[in-house]
């Protein structure tokens, strides 16, 4: 018999086995300072492309006003119990009625955690006879609320819906005998490529087979559509969604999330999801501060003017420079560069360190091997300036990859 720990010690993972040389600066870096378009690292300034602020909300003064005085009013307990017991309030209905309103449905259901709500929608709206099938670039909680079903789940290939149609034909062969049902899942806007779920095409397919279709925007919600009201909106295809979830740690700059449907199916999560009714409600801090970003995601449409006029000048100046951005159709913008694991180290250490530029280091296994992902977030608060400076720094480390002297130095890293 071995030790339960012992595996740990011969095999980290694949990310892990990188700690020693990465941990506090590659990976679990602190970024210090007020959440903006500069920030400080390691004691100095650094243009930053690394926090989803899309809409400069964090330190809006409006935002922060409310912030200060809810917690003042409230603290940061009330109210105490989950939401079916002792945690219920006016201003928790409130911010439900005024989310669902925005995102045309019927109701909506705030949740305590992103991550934590769409792993447990996930769960709850399935049984053993229902079929998954869902897009095999789904994010990290989609995967994981897929892994507790206990049925058949299928991953159709990314965006391809000549894949899903097939993978329905296998689901709807499967639950033709268990007399399940099926749930499509994909995502409003995919975090690390910035494109956009096909959610048009999807929905057409209700024309031939019977399914639900539930979309993750979290990256969408704020940032698409005429009004703010994501991917669906921006698609024409909103009411085709039968369960909409959006996270308030994108556009929202804060804590929670929130699903939103048919008043059938809101009311049947509120009774069933283990994760809410198991867990300290959202408390009032957040709450009200939420209430305030969607006034303000709602009537300020020059916040998401701003933001779209910064994602297009750094898109469009990278793809001028010649750099592979892929096929972003958001504000997610990945820069892809051919390299290993140590190179990418030695790279993004050049980057903060001579030219004050901090983004995202995406590396294998999260994509292919051989690649280095880039991956920077815009936000309305960055400007001409940022992005000119940005546009210098990569195209003189992209010349050091090219001639090797990252390869050269990225020798000396021993893991």
């Amino acid at each position: 018999m071995a030790d339960l720990f012992e595996k740990f010690l011969k095999n980290m993972g694949p990310l892990g086995k990188w700690a020693s040389v990465a941990e506090g600066y590659f990976v679990f870096p602190k970024l210090e300072g007020q959440i903006s378009n500069r920030m400080k690292f390691n004691g100095k300034e650094v243009i930053t492309w690394s926090v989803n602020d899309y809409l400069g909300l964090s330190n809006h003064p409006e935002v922060r006003k409310v912030d200060a005085e809810a917690g003042k009013e409230y603290g940061s307990a009330y109210p105490m119990g989950a939401r079916m017991m002792s945690g219920h309030t006016d201003l928790h209905e409130i911010l439900e009625n005024q989310l669902a309103e925005f995102v045309n449905k019927d109701a909506a259901y705030v949740l305590n955690f992103g991550y934590q709500g769409i792993l447990s929608i996930v769960d709850t709206l399935v049984s053993k006879n229902d079929v998954i099938v869902y897009d095999i670039d789904s994010h990290a909680c989609i995967v994981d609320g897929v892994r507790l079903h206990v049925g058949k789940r299928f991953t159709f290939q990314h965006n391809d819906i000549e894949s899903l149609e097939k993978n329905l034909v296998r689901a709807q062969n499967i639950v033709e005998k268990t007399g399940g049902g099926i749930l499509v899942i994909s995502e409003g806007v995919f975090g690390m490529r910035g494109e956009q779920g096909k959610i048009k095409e999807i929905v057409k397919l209700k024309e031939k087979y019977d399914f639900r279709f539930l979309v993750d925007d979290a990256h969408g919600f704020g940032t698409l559509g005429k009004t703010g009201a994501g991917a669906g909106e921006e698609q024409g295809v909103q009411d085709e969604i039968d369960v909409y979830f959006a996270t308030f740690a994108k556009s929202m700059a804060s804590t929670g999330a929130f699903v939103a449907g048919s008043s059938e199916v809101i009311k049947y999560l509120k009774y069933n999801m283990r994760s809410q009714m198991f867990a300290k409600s959202l408390q009032m801090q957040l709450v009200a501060g939420a209430l305030k970003r969607l006034e303000l995601l709602k009537n300020t449409p020059e916040l998401r003017e701003n933001l779209w006029r910064n994602v297009k000048m750094l898109q469009n100046g990278l793809v001028e420079r010649g750099f592979d951005i892929g096929s972003t159709q958001s504000c997610v913008t990945p820069v892809f560069l051919k390299g290993d694991v140590p190179e990418a180290m030695v790279l993004v250490k050049d980057l903060r360190e001579k030219y004050n530029i901090f983004c995202s280091i995406v590396v294998y296994p999260v994509i292919p091997k051989g690649l280095i992902l880039l991956r920077l977030i815009p936000t309305s608060t960055h400007n001409s300036d940022d992005i000119n400076e940005t546009l210098a720094a990569f195209t003189a480390i992209r010349d050091k990859l090219n001639n090797g002297t990252y390869k050269k130095l990225s020798e000396r890293i021993k893991v």
